[in-house]
């Protein structure tokens, strides 16, 4: 009896077990995409052009038998507020976008972020923006979109009507300036009605600060090295100043939106801006975008090449503990592949050079941007400030206001500048700083 019980026990246990066997496999091939794809969410800033990666997510949807489900988040300090919160509660999404450079320090990878270093797609990665992403040595991000640079946009046509070139020094910028003011066209478009854009030729002068100064960034963090006291950071502050003499008469009035539209026209020949301008002037004037060219921000010595100031993309990152770490990386490789990259460019004009290596702009580009490209060919340039120190003063845009509209000194708004930049080191009680 006992024998026929044991055998009566394990014929009913075997389908038991077969079907257990069976959904286990079940499991396994949902997971690995082979049936129902993987469901992976994208927490995306709602500042930064979506459309590319709108288009990369459709493509890697069918490719890699995955679905991205994009939520929108506020952009700003609100923002960064969930962005921190959700890292904080293990509540992030498989995928997100945040800032490179010292902002991203902020969100301490270490201990958040999931490290790429030993990915193979991270070798693609452009050595200039692996170091805005980069932590204790290793690679925890990459780019969302292309770069852009603090640059100067000029009207081609006016150049060309006047005999002028790019200049290769700011003494030829001035000489520049001298020739178009006598012809009767505004050499530099203000636009300091939206006060933000006054701070682009204090801001574009990085690179020149860089070649007079390499360790700026560095000793600026620290509080060893000033604006006010040192001869190359106060020389960006004299330039912002000395543009005021060739400003259009309402500059104080001038929108973004105004300056953009006297670039097109012709009214004005050079406008002091970061090169997303482009692609909002084809929005506006699409037949016009070939017209407005860029040059980089010159310096004073003839003998060094002028160089580019570049403001990196934003960077998607994952977080540790995530559900789909494996799948957000194979989304990676996908989405800066070349297959990726022509995709997002097919969706959306670049701002700018993609921070990926041995990738050429498509020949129709906005005009500028190509012109952009001789620098990275080059290696002439350099990341903003902001990407290299965690330190930007909180009343830059109304210093540079009044530095551009010469209502104080250039040497006085540096040493204002350096002032409000001590309360930010303070507040984030950085070494150095009492």
């Amino acid at each position: 009896m006992k024998k026929r019980l044991v055998v009566v026990s394990l014929v009913c246990l075997i389908p038991a077990l077969l079907f257990a066997q069976g959904s286990r496999e079940s499991s396994a091939t949902q997971v690995t995409g082979n049936n129902e794809p993987v469901e992976l969410t994208a927490l995306i800033d709602n500042g930064v052009a979506i459309d590319g990666f709108k288009a990369v997510v459709a493509a890697a949807e069918k490719k890699l038998n995955i679905k991205v489900n994009i939520e929108i988040r506020p952009g700003g300090n609100e923002g960064e507020s969930i962005v921190k919160t959700r890292l904080a509660s293990g509540d992030m999404a498989d995928i997100f976008d945040y800032n490179s450079g010292s902002l991203f320090q902020a969100l301490d990878p270490v201990e958040n972020l999931v490290d790429l270093s030993d990915e193979p797609f991270v070798s693609r990665l452009d050595d200039t923006y692996k170091s805005t992403i980069t932590a204790d040595g290793k690679v925890y991000g990459i780019p969302y979109s292309s770069t852009q640079g603090g640059a100067w946009l000029y009207n081609k046509k006016v150049f060309a009507k006047l005999g002028l070139t790019p200049p290769q020094t700011w003494a030829e910028l001035i000489q520049d300036c001298e020739k178009i003011q006598v012809a009767g066209i505004t050499p530099i478009i203000g636009s300091y009605k939206d006060a933000w854009t006054s701070q682009l030729i204090f801001l574009a002068d990085e690179y020149n600060v860089l070649k007079a100064y390499p360790n700026f960034p560095e000793e600026f963090t620290k509080g060893t090295a000033k604006y006010a006291t040192t001869k190359a950071g106060l020389r960006s502050w004299e330039k912002l100043y000395q543009s005021n003499k060739y400003l259009n008469k309402d500059y104080l009035a001038t929108t973004y939106d105004n300056a953009l539209e006297m670039l097109v026209n012709g009214e004005g020949a050079m406008y002091p801006m970061l090169t997303q301008a482009l692609s909002y002037i084809y929005q506006l004037y699409p037949d016009q975008i070939n017209d407005i060219g860029v040059f980089a921000q010159p310096g004073d010595d003839s003998s060094i090449a002028p160089g580019l100031t570049i403001w990196m993309p934003p960077s998607l990152y994952i977080p540790k503990g995530g559900k789909h770490i494996e799948w957000a990386k194979k989304f990676y490789d996908f989405y800066i592949s070349d297959e990726g990259l022509a995709i997002y460019t097919a969706a959306i004009k670049p701002d700018g050079p993609y921070a990926i290596k041995n990738v050429k702009l498509p020949e129709d580009s906005y005009a500028g941007i190509l012109e952009m490209q001789q620098y990275f060919d080059k290696g002439l340039t350099v990341p903003a400030l902001e990407f290299q120190s965690p330190l930007k003063g909180a009343s830059s845009e109304q210093i540079t206001v009044q530095c551009g509209s010469n209502m104080k000194s250039a040497s006085e708004c540096a040493a204002e500048y350096d002032k409000d930049v001590r309360k930010q080191a303070i507040q984030l009680g950085l070494p150095g700083w009492n």
